[in-house]
């Protein structure tokens, strides 16, 4: 596949930057709706419509969500350009709609995104609270989880600028995670398959953005979707967007989650994850907060009656 090519036709050009809410995507939500299925399926807190968008007649179910967290809305844009390559008529597709069954859910947390919040409108993180399921978005997600009964699902995030890949001192411009399914950080055969769907991933990923991606800290957390998820028997990967070289609004990193997602696809249409490639699911380096938010150079300050000038930094 030619990953640029199909990028370039297909990108969303009414979606842009970092601030994308639900008044931006709606608009163009309604350009899909002749030819898919699009319903809300839910209220956030404050009233908000949250939207589905069903592709595809297959036995084989993905489910898709962006936007868990307000201010994450890189994936939210690969999405759409997704869309828009799904509403075509070219062979692969026409093969992808036959074999799977798509999902989505492009803001989970339209409360959020209006206010660039990570948090919800009742300042609950939605990605904590997979035990006690108190928010409606986040009860939303578990029912259409049941309900649906996806064969892989797809957690799409954004991460912090600060995050380098292992010790290269590039940034992770994308990350992922096969998340744990028990304390002990064990590999069952469903955790995997998240595995060998992201060592294939990566592989082409290389190819692109060379040393610039990241293996996310598989710490099991049971209040996380992901490894609740996974701890269900469905094989989840983690997506984060991260920073590419001077690309603040992140249009960058957006061509790269987009081809992440058609390599998935891509691969788990040819059956090509039955491999065992924790190894090269390894060697993925893991994230590294090296960078920071600001940095103070040529500081004078007063240490024990001697004045030294001195350069800190910090993250915010």
């Amino acid at each position: 596949m030619n990953y640029l090519s199909i990028y370039q036709k297909n990108k969303e050009t009414d979606l842009k930057g970092r601030y994308i809410t639900l008044q931006n995507i709606e608009p163009v939500l309604g350009k899909h709706f002749s030819k898919n299925e699009i319903q809300v399926i839910g209220k956030s807190v404050k009233g908000k419509s949250i939207y589905a968008y069903q592709v595809g007649t297959g036995n084989f179910k993905i489910l898709l969500w962006s936007q868990m967290h307000g201010n994450e809305s890189t994936t939210t844009k690969a999405l759409f350009d997704l869309f828009n390559f799904l509403d075509s008529d070219v062979e692969q597709v026409k093969n992808w709609k036959e074999r799977f069954s798509f999902y989505f859910i492009p803001m989970l947390n339209p409360d959020g995104a209006e206010m660039y919040s990570r948090e919800n409108a009742n300042q609950i993180d939605l990605n904590r609270d997979f035990i006690h399921l108190s928010q409606p978005e986040s009860q939303l997600l578990m029912n259409v989880f049941k309900d649906f009964k996806p064969d892989f699902c797809f957690n799409l995030h954004d991460q912090r600028t600060v995050f380098g890949a292992g010790q290269t001192k590039n940034p992770a411009t994308v990350s992922f995670l096969a998340p744990s399914y028990n304390e002990e950080r064990e590999i069952n055969a469903v955790r995997l398959k998240a595995i060998n769907l992201i060592a294939g991933i990566n592989e082409e990923l290389q190819q692109f953005i060379s040393n610039q991606v990241g293996r996310f800290d598989d710490g099991f957390n049971r209040n996380c979707v992901g490894d609740t998820f996974q701890q269900l028997g469905v094989p989840t990967v983690l997506f984060e967007a991260g920073h590419f070289q001077n690309d603040y609004n992140r249009e960058e990193t957006r061509k790269f989650i987009f081809i992440s997602l058609l390599s998935a696809f891509q691969l788990l249409y040819e059956n090509d994850i039955v491999n065992n490639k924790i190894d090269d699911y390894l060697k993925i380096p893991q994230n590294n907060p090296c960078f920071f938010d600001i940095v103070y150079r040529n500081v004078k300050i007063n240490y024990d009656n001697s004045n030294l000038i001195t350069n800190f930094a910090k993250t915010i």
